[in-house]
């Protein structure tokens, strides 16, 4: 018998969305519309009124971020090394220069005191990422940027429906930008939402998502700022509300099979492997990646070659940011980051995803331990 092929990551789709989908297309209105309006008011209610605008992805809603900010040449913008490369690429497009700070061996985050003895005068905003969901001591972050004045756009990517001691992630703090694109835990197929702080960021995000355009009355139009094409269509805006309505039981369905992963992997699984787990965290993270960091007798490439012979789907997030070729000549190098440049050569990401059960939960463990014992 064949054994079906588990994949890293697969979006659900349902019957109502897609039908949902069907009724725009024969609407005749196809691009940023009234679903992008209900989908934006929906978003804004879940994060506690705060003005939000959707996107075609998530990477422009941090540049957009630094721009509403005025952040641009001669300033310099702190982050992790460990995120996709898209979170170093946003500074460099608004001519800033980006910091690195090394990430924390445990929860491989960026690391926040690191993030404080990297500031100088310079240094205009934070960008810190919330890998697999889970977040930074949010508290500290804040008090860090709050001391020395800084703007804070937080990589939220992966983080909704994160939270920090009771609070949602993006209904407190600064910018927070999220995405949908399709591996998310929900999904526009490719999009994004930056949370903003008032009435005029959110009017400023509507500028750089479309040309600069303002318009007034039937045929006035203006362009005072320099903007792009960002806007998010109205057939991902209906597949971002068929997903919103079940954000709750996805999160409940990721956090049951990351508790699952635990319980098979066992107490003794680091110290009879050399592996690390992610942090056991049930209360914040929404667990949006289950993480390994494999131990130094096995290589990645070889790792994932075996699970992939065992039909398990394996992805990498990330590599270090810093040792490619785009930063390196810019003159970051080897040892630079040495905790990030470790987790980044030997991180992998197993299957997680709400169509998954706790068998599908099982082969992967088995697997695991069949690749490394």
């Amino acid at each position: 018998m064949t054994t079906t092929f588990l994949p890293f990551s697969r979006p659900t789709i349902d019957e109502a969305t897609i039908a949902a989908v069907s009724d725009v297309l024969r609407s005749g209105w196809l691009t940023s519309g009234p679903k992008v309006q209900a989908f934006e008011a929906q978003l804004s209610e879940y994060f506690g009124g705060r003005p939000v605008r959707t996107f075609n992805s998530g990477t422009c809603t941090m540049e957009i971020a630094l721009r509403i900010a005025g952040i641009g040449p001669g300033d310099e913008v702190i982050t992790t090394p460990i995120s996709w490369v898209a979170t170093a690429n946003v500074i460099l497009e608004v001519g800033a220069t980006p910091v690195f700070a090394d990430i924390d061996p445990v929860t491989r985050n960026i690391d926040l005191d690191k993030v404080e003895a990297a500031i100088t005068p310079r240094t205009r905003a934070i960008i810190p990422v919330y890998l697999s969901g889970l977040p930074v001591d949010m508290d500290r972050l804040y008090a860090i940027a709050s001391k020395y004045g800084l703007r804070v756009i937080e990589d939220a990517a992966q983080a909704i429906a994160s939270s920090w001691n009771g609070r949602r992630i993006g209904s407190f703090g600064d910018f927070v930008s999220f995405s949908f694109q399709a591996n998310k835990n929900i999904t526009t197929s490719e999009g994004g939402c930056l949370v903003l702080n008032d009435a005029a960021e959110a009017r400023l995000a509507e500028k750089y998502r479309l040309q600069g355009v303002t318009r007034t009355g039937f045929d006035g139009l203006d362009v005072d700022v320099l903007g792009g094409k960002f806007n998010m269509t109205d057939i991902a805006a209906t597949i971002g509300l068929g997903q919103f309505a079940h954000l709750d039981t996805i999160t409940a369905t990721r956090r049951r099979l990351a508790r699952h992963y635990f319980a098979l992997f066992g107490a003794d699984f680091e110290a009879n492997t050399g592996a690390q787990l992610p942090v056991a965290d049930f209360e914040n993270s929404n667990w949006h990646m289950f993480q390994l960091v494999l131990p130094e007798r096995i290589t990645r490439a070889v790792f994932m070659e075996k699970m992939m012979a065992l039909q398990i789907g394996i992805g990498y997030h990330y590599p270090a940011i810093h040792l490619l070729s785009l930063y390196r000549a810019r003159g970051f190098g080897d040892g630079m980051f040495p905790i990030a440049e470790r987790v980044g050569q030997r991180i992998v990401s197993l299957p997680m995803f709400a169509a998954m059960n706790e068998a599908d939960v099982e082969r992967a463990v088995r697997a695991v331990k069949s690749v490394l014992q």
